[in-house]
């Protein structure tokens, strides 16, 4: 049974969405402040974190990065205002999906099957390690270095890189990148890859400007040597 923890501050919200969950037969933690829920995910051993922007005592979006630097927990995001600016920022800091109040409660689920699906992706060719340059991969630690000195990227990120540098040579459009990393319900747009390769680049690249890793085709996509 997955484990899901909701971090909110809205009780009765809470208290709905967790009964509907666990309708659906998963297990559910809850925290109704930022800083309860970071302690939660740090101790806990949960599959997913659903997690409001506004919160008190520690918001929404310092908890996903607090988060991202010790765990590629999948991470869907929630916001009462629909402002595009949540949803990059969102995604720029390591958050998994986006989702704006108020919506349906099967498009959430569906979301989380999908992102439960997705946690280990089936159509990369998975290795113990992949060595491209300057950069190792170490694939079972979800680990990636740069001249000895490791580099920490998003779940997403990782993904990505991964993908590419298993196939080297090969052109992935953005369609099929979002295809195979986010999966085909996902419910964003291509823009979700251009700042998940743009944020990637920035930390893998010596100067992003002028990849020696991941390049652009234009009109096609983007590859590696």
């Amino acid at each position: 049974m997955e484990k899901l923890l909701i971090i909110d501050d809205e009780e009765m919200f809470v208290k709905g969405l967790k009964l509907s969950l666990e309708e659906e037969g998963f297990e559910v933690d809850t925290a109704y402040d930022g800083e309860k829920g970071l302690d939660k995910v740090r101790l806990g051993n949960y599959d997913l974190v659903i997690l409001d922007i506004m919160l008190p005592k520690l918001d929404g979006f310092s908890v996903c990065r607090e988060i991202r630097t010790f765990s590629n927990i999948p991470i869907i995001m929630l916001t009462a205002r629909g402002d595009d600016i949540d949803k990059i920022v969102g995604i720029e800091i390591g958050a998994d999906d986006y989702l704006a109040k108020p919506f349906n409660t099967r498009e959430l689920i569906a979301r989380i099957r999908a992102l439960l699906r997705r946690a280990t992706n089936p159509y990369i060719k998975r290795k113990d390690e992949i060595r491209r340059g300057e950069l190792y991969i170490n694939i079972p630690e979800r680990a990636v270095y740069k001249r000895g000195k490791r580099i920490e990227l998003t779940n997403k990120e990782f993904e990505i890189l991964v993908l590419l540098a298993s196939n080297p040579g090969k052109v992935y459009t953005k369609d099929k990148l979002l295809d195979l990393i986010w999966g085909f319900d996902f419910y964003g747009d291509t823009n979700t890859v251009t700042v998940h390769v743009r944020k990637l680049r920035e930390k893998i690249e010596d100067d992003p400007a002028n990849p020696q890793y991941i390049f652009t085709k234009w009109g096609a996509g983007y590859y590696m040597k």
